[in-house]
Order: C-alpha cells, then sequence, then structure tokens
C-alpha cells in the first residue's frame, strides 16, 4: 500500500498510496554465518520458537479462504498509445448540488453518502462506526495488551479496556476545550499511545482526526490546520508546538494546543500538558459524549488524510466510518490474521501516522483482531528500528522500500567482510532459497516436496538472518507506499523472507490489492481484497489500461473540491487511480506506469516535480529545460540543459549558447560560448551559479525530501527532434529517462546517501 510510506521521511508525506513496480537485478552476498547481518548492533536474543514461512504455510492450508471479486476490464476501444488512456475517461461524476438523494460522493464536512454495500459476502457485511468496532474489541480482547511502548527502560502498556477508557476521556476533553462537530483535531508528532488515543478521542467526540507530517513547515501546518478548521493541535514536543506559534494567528478556528511529550517550556493560555488535558475531561459526565456517539452513522466522515497532487493545494481525502471499519475487516480476512484469542498479532508502530498505510495498519487492521502495537523509538528511521523488531519480535511488519534497501545494503556491507566459507555457504543458501521460493510462485509448476537442500539452508542461513533482524517470528512481511526494485525484491526472496506488496492510495483507504503467501508473484501488488473489484479502463493491445477501484473502501470525496473529486470519480463512481496496470492469466494485478507525473522517492514521499523545475529554472535563467529524477530513488536529482541556439532547417539544438546565455555566463564571470565549454563542470563560475541558484531552491523546500542532491548539464538541449518533447513541447518524461539512463544511474551508484530526515536509515 503506496502498506505505501510507509512519506517515508520518514516516508514523510507520502499520502498518496502508490503502487510497486519491477525492475532491477539480484546481487549475491549476505553472511550465513554473522549472527547478526543488522542495521545496528546487537540487541535482545530470545529463545523462544522461531517462526518462518513455514507456519504461515500451515495456517493458509487450514484456514477458510474467501476469494476476492472476480477482476473485470472495461470494454474499450483497444489502442496501443498508453498516452491516451487519461484522455478517453468516462465523464466524470456530476454532483448534485441539493442532492434530493444520498449520493456516493460529496465534498461537504456533514454530508452523508449512499454506501456501496455488496448483495453477499464481505461486501454485505453490517456497516460499523469507529466506536462499535472498537468496543467490540474490548468486549472479546478486554484484557489483551492493546499498545506497549518503552519510556527509558520501562516498558509501559494499555489493554483494551484501558486503551478505550483514555479515548473517552480524551473525547471529553476534546469536548470541555470546545471541539465542534465535524471540526479538525490535528496531530502533529511522531506515533504514540498519544496519538491513537487522540486520534480515536477527536472521532468519538464527532470531530474529524487530522494527521499532520512532522516534516511539514509552519506554512504547510497552516493550511492543513485551516482547511480541515481544527478546534485543537495535539503536538509532540516544544519543536512541532513552534510551528503551530508561528501560525495560530492565522487559525481562527483554534482554540487550544496539547502537547503529549516534555515538559512545557512555557506557559501560555490555551496551552496544555497531556496530563493537564486528561484532566479535563476525567470527571465530566459520560452523557453528553454517549449522545455524540449515538447520533454517529457508518456514512458520516471521521477522518481526513491529506494528500498532495501534481500541483495546487494538499487535499482532503474523507473517510467515512465504514471506510475505517471496513477496510479493517477485508483486510484481516484477506491476509488471514488471527484474532487474539488465538494467537496475538503484533506490529510495530513507526511509519508516519498521517499517512493511511500507517494509520490502516497500526491501528485499525490491529484493533479488529486484538492485535497489540508497539510504538517504535522516534529515532527508528535512522537506525533504532532493527533493536525494536529484536525486542518485539512481530508478527507482521510493514516496510516503505527504504527500510528493506537499508537492510540489503547492510547484509551485503557485513557480507563482504565475512569470510571466504561463509560467503560461498551464503551465496549457495541464497541460490536454494531464491529457486525454491520462484517455483512456489508458478502455478504451472510440479507441486513436489521441498528440496532437503532448502531445509539446511534454512538452519544455516535463514533463520540466523530472520533472528538478526527480530523477524524470526514474522510470517507477514509487506512492503508498499512506494515502488520497489525487482532487485530488492529477489534479495529477500533469496534468503527466504517474501516481501507481500500491496497497492492502493487515501482515496481507497488504504489496501485495494495484497500478496498473500498462496497468492503472489515477484514485481505483483496481488489480488483484490474481498468485496473490493478492479477494472482497466481504456485497455491498449498489451492489455494496459488506468486501474480503476469499487468498493467500500472508496473514499467520500475531497474536502470543499467538487472539482477534484470529480477529477477522481466518473460517473458510475469508480476511483480513477490515474496509474496503469495490467492482470496476467491468473489475475494478478501488475503496475505497468503511471498516468500522473508525481515522484514517490524510495522513502514514500510524493513529490510534485514541475514546481520543483519551474523554480530552479527561474533560479538560473541559463537553464533551458529541467528534469527532476527520483521515483523510487533515495533521493532527488535533476537532469539540466544550458540555452542553446537551434538549427533553422532541423530545429535541432546546436552548439553555440544563446545571446542571451553569453550574457548570463559573462555576469557569472565566464567566457563560455558553448555548451561544449560548460559540462562536465569544466566551468567553475558556471557551476557555482547554478548551485548557488540550487541552494536557493532547496532553501524553499517544504520538506527534506524535496531537495535537490545533484545534478548534471546534459551536452544538448531537449528538442521534438530529439525525442524529448513532444509536439506541443511537453516533456517526455519516460522517453528522457530512457535516453540517459546512464546519467541517471550515476547519481545513484554511490552507496552513501545524502542524509537528512526524510530518507530512512540514513548512513551512520
Amino acid at each position: 500500500m503506496q502498506l505505501t510510506a510507509c512519506e517515508p521521511t520518514t516516508m514523510s508525506e507520502a499520502v498518496v498510496m502508490e503502487p510497486p513496480r519491477p525492475g532491477g537485478f539480484l546481487e549475491s552476498s549476505c553472511s550465513a554465518g554473522d549472527s547478526a547481518p543488522s542495521l545496528v548492533d546487537t540487541a535482545n536474543e530470545s529463545s523462544e520458537e522461531e517462526y518462518t514461512g513455514e507456519r504461515e504455510e500451515e495456517i493458509c492450508a487450514h484456514s477458510e479462504v474467501t476469494s476476492s471479486t472476480k477482476t473485470t476490464e472495461v470494454p474499450a476501444e483497444q489502442t496501443s498509445n498508453t498516452q491516451t488512456v487519461s484522455a478517453q475517461r468516462p465523464d466524470s461524476l456530476s454532483l448534485p448540488a441539493a442532492a434530493a438523494e444520498r449520493s456516493m460522493w460529496t465534498s461537504q464536512f456533514d454530508a452523508e453518502v449512499k454506501l456501496r454495500i455488496g448483495e453477499s459476502g464481505l461486501a454485505a457485511e453490517t456497516p460499523l462506526t469507529v466506536n462499535q468496532m472498537l468496543t467490540s474489541a474490548v468486549e472479546r480482547f478486554g484484557d489483551f495488551t492493546a499498545l506497549s511502548w518503552k519510556e527509558g527502560e520501562q516498558q509501559k502498556s494499555l489493554n483494551y479496556r484501558e486503551y478505550y477508557q483514555s479515548c473517552r476521556i480524551a473525547a471529553k476533553s476534546f469536548l470541555k476545550l470546545g471541539l465542534q462537530r465535524y471540526h479538525g483535531v490535528g496531530i502533529l508528532g511522531f506515533n504514540s499511545a498519544e496519538w491513537f488515543i487522540s486520534d480515536i478521542g477527536a472521532i468519538l467526540a464527532g470531530g474529524f482526526a487530522v494527521g499532520i507530517y512532522t516534516t511539514n513547515s509552519p506554512d504547510a501546518c497552516q493550511y492543513v490546520a485551516e482547511n480541515s478548521r481544527a478546534n485543537i493541535i495535539v503536538v509532540e514536543n516544544h519543536k512541532q508546538l513552534q510551528k503551530i506559534l508561528q501560525v495560530e494567528d492565522k487559525l481562527p478556528h483554534l482554540k487550544a494546543i496539547v502537547q503529549y511529550k516534555d515538559a512545557l517550556k512555557e506557559k501560555r493560555p490555551n496551552l496544555y500538558s497531556w496530563a493537564e488535558f486528561m484532566e479535563l475531561g476525567r470527571d465530566e459526565p459520560d452523557a453528553p459524549l454517549d449522545e455524540i456517539i449515538a447520533s454517529q452513522k457508518p456514512n458520516q466522515c471521521c477522518t481526513l488524510i491529506y494528500t498532495s497532487g501534481t500541483t495546487g493545494h494538499p487535499k482532503g481525502v474523507m473517510l467515512s466510518h465504514d471506510n475505517l471499519t471496513w477496510t479493517a475487516l477485508s483486510t484481516s480476512h484477506h491476509v488471514r490474521l488471527t484474532e487474539a484469542t488465538q494467537a496475538q498479532e503484533v506490529v510495530v508502530s513507526y511509519l508516519p501516522l498521517s499517512h493511511i498505510a500507517a494509520q490502516m495498519v497500526d491501528i485499525w487492521v490491529t484493533m479488529r483482531v486484538g492485535g497489540a502495537t508497539h510504538f517504535a523509538q522516534p529515532d527508528a528511521l535512522k537506525g533504532s528500528l532493527v533493536n525494536t523488531l529484536k525486542e518485539v519480535r512481530p508478527t507482521a511488519f510493514m516496510g516503505v522500500p527504504r527500510v528493506w534497501e537499508k537492510m540489503q545494503e547492510k547484509m551485503r556491507s557485513v557480507g563482504a567482510k565475512s569470510s571466504t566459507v561463509r560467503r560461498k555457504v551464503a551465496a549457495w543458501a541464497k541460490d536454494v532459497g531464491l529457486q525454491r521460493n520462484l517455483n512456489k510462485m508458478n502455478p504451472s509448476g510440479a507441486v513436489g516436496r521441498t528440496p532437503f537442500t532448502y531445509h539446511i539452508a534454512k538452519k544455516l542461513v535463514f533463520k540466523k538472518v530472520r533472528k538478526a533482524l527480530g523477524l524470526d517470528r514474522c510470517t507477514k512481511c509487506y512492503t508498499g507506499a512506494a515502488p520497489i526494485t525487482k532487485d530488492t525484491l529477489e534479495f529477500f526472496l533469496s534468503l527466504d523472507i517474501p516481501l507481500y506488496e500491496l497497492y492502493g492510495m487515501s482515496e481507497s483507504t488504504g489496501p485495494h490489492t495484497i500478496s498473500r503467501s498462496d497468492a503472489f508473484k515477484i514485481t505483483s501488488c496481488g489480488k483484490e481484497l474481498p468485496g473490493c473489484k478492479t477494472k482497466l479502463h481504456n485497455p491498449d493491445e498489451e492489455g494496459n489500461g488506468e486501474i480503476c477501484f469499487w468498493g467500500r473502501h472508496v473514499f467520500m470525496g475531497y474536502l470543499n473540491m467538487p472539482d477534484k473529486t470529480e477529477e477522481a470519480l466518473d460517473s458510475d463512481g469508480w476511483l480513477h487511480s490515474g496509474d496503469l496496470g495490467k492482470h496476467d492469466q491468473n489475475g494478478f494485478l501488475f503496475i505497468t506506469g503511471r498516468i500522473k507525473e508525481l515522484i514517490i522517492t524510495a522513502g514514500g514521499e510524493n513529490i510534485p516535480p514541475v514546481p520543483i523545475e519551474d523554480a530552479v529554472k527561474e533560479a538560473v535563467p541559463l537553464i533551458s529545460n529541467a528534469m527532476l529524477i527520483g521515483d523510487k530513488r533515495k533521493f532527488l536529482s535533476m537532469l539540466l540543459t544550458i540555452k542553446c541556439q537551434v538549427n533553422a532547417e532541423s530545429a535541432g539544438p546546436e552548439d553555440e549558447l544563446t545571446p542571451e546565455a553569453i550574457e548570463l555566463c559573462s555576469k557569472m564571470g565566464s567566457n563560455a560560448t558553448r555548451v561544449s565549454e560548460i559540462t562536465g563542470g569544466k566551468d567553475r563560475e558556471i557551476h557555482a551559479a547554478i548551485q548557488e541558484g540550487i541552494n536557493r531552491v532547496n532553501e524553499e523546500a517544504t520538506s527534506n525530501a524535496q531537495r535537490i542532491q545533484k545534478w548534471i548539464i546534459l551536452d544538448r538541449d531537449f528538442s521534438i527532434v530529439g525525442g524529448e518533447l513532444g509536439p506541443t513541447m511537453k516533456l517526455k518524461r519516460p522517453v528522457v529517462v530512457k535516453m540517459y539512463k546512464e546519467q541517471i544511474e550515476n547519481f545513484y551508484k554511490e552507496l552513501a546517501t545524502p542524509t537528512t530526515p526524510d530518507n530512512p536509515l540514513p548512513p551512520k
């Protein structure tokens, strides 16, 4: 799920869940004998029974299989030109100004929608509110641990009964502070029990739970708070508090701020510590809250997920109670999670909770089965995550591609330092593991006995690797929030750790398709959740079409944005993803392209390239064209071209600079008159001037993940005859990526990654 990223980033602002994509190759080598091929030094060991994929196979063999709705395709005129996919969409929906009948969509904060309830199966399940799902969990799993965390060396926890009572107290405190119906409660901070309690408390009190990315600038925080009409903002610490204080005079709906970590450094009116906040509602009567809860309906909005489009302001994705509770139900059935009364599931919460992927996994799906959520340390994405994994030993784990890549890099680094014998054993075991798992996923292959060599490899290598990573009892390892390379998928597959890909978006309440052990193909993102449907709009001759979703997970609409809602939903209510995909003969969905231009980094950050490219051209007028690179990558880079003369006959770019460019060079202290005199860093003055301009652009970036880390000047400008530009001079990004593949790969050859808060697990 673009379970995706988890922006990264942190998975930082990756709000729109985007697809995994194929690519890459397998490299060998991890140490079989090293006891800790991990991201950080060794932590606690455990003598408990180790679990591997074999337990998952047993569960699959003995559990009831719920089949998802059969995929369908929309009949459409066949075409080989995928560029026409978005242009030939069906008529967009029409939102009635004053609907006499309830519609399946809305952009109004207080509206109710028609639920997409099916006639049978999970799609026909009775709709629930968040309160109903939580109280059901309390009835069934009241004494089971719901949340746990460490404060120093002390372990703390809440069971489900205590969890619910804390949420009710928070709800009463919000009401006492003046939270109004259908107004937001912004939450700005790292994952914690207080984050969960604030989120659910806001919903119980009749408000909207609104996650805000910790990497947001003050202005970005202001936009989300104002758009959601936030009455209260909950912040983690003094650093996040300062962002809100900088813009509080621009927030007319704001009534109070609550800080949930660290002591308050200053006393201000309407600023509360977490303890003070909880005391406000502790002794308040229950009746007013119960009245609000009783008035809530499954088809009303309760949560806003903010996601950036390619241009303009972030959009507030309106999710209903039913969106959350039904998606949690369908997901838990699809991936076969066990209820706590049978065997409690354990997850680690570390991805940004302002992203729907983290919310769905950490809060809602886990609640549905009575699982335990353990909170990682705030520096999880800077190196401490593996320590937490070793201590907690989760049964299910969701990682953004960058997390898996860092594990891969660390294991290869450790393996390279091992003895020759250990390297050979590791290489042999990985060959065995990869072949065994590739055979397993091939339905046409013979289902024979597991080779004896696999059992040896498992004992010598696979179990040790899993234990070193803290994944020894983890039967479900997921990747999502951003595309992942085939190289990384095959690396972990060779270690007998299949990474199950998820695909969806904020607008589908997270997951739409998920791979699992008995329905897994490398580079595929699996099959639909039960009760959901997929159609491919306007497929070309190879079967590639725009992926469209249907189901009770489809969002209500964008808050106060009817036009944007119309763009996302067609006249029949299908959600158009903007992604291109196709099905194979067995119904597996493969993402094959992207209609929209949004860049999604390896950390899950959603980045619109055009504004950044335009800013660079404005900062450095010598530049003719700029193209941002970063999809599936660890950081952003950029291809640049210089303004040059155009051949009158061929319309192709020449080596000579334009008079304007020569003048600009002169002002920079350069005597250059040709492009060839500038490329390759030959002209230091121009190189320094371009770097200075890019630095100025970087200073205005809304997050560190949106900073340009590397760039290169190409030998020639983009042109129509060269193939980089279309007839209307529009940049043909896939063509440019292919043409300049070598230059792009050179950006990312080094193992060292620029260290920013939005690059998960940076090197030490």
